[in-house]
């Protein structure tokens, strides 16, 4: 039977320093539904790198063909 790692989630100030933006950013997106899925635990907001890794890849400019 495979065992299943799981990837850590990354918090607030991990996404922050990922996407090299203030932390207040991080928290204004999640308030205003803009910024990438975030999970709550507990009181706590953490993400899924996958989740992260799509939701910057749907920033994109100026796609190229």
């Amino acid at each position: 039977m495979a065992v299943k790692t799981l990837e850590p989630l990354l918090s607030t100030e991990d996404v922050a320093t990922y996407l090299g933006v203030p932390l207040a950013t991080v928290y204004q997106w999640h308030y205003r539904r803009t910024g990438p899925t975030a999970l709550k635990v507990g009181r706590h907001l953490r993400y899924r790198r996958d989740d992260v890794e799509r939701w910057l890849a749907e920033q994109a400019v100026g796609e190229r063909a």
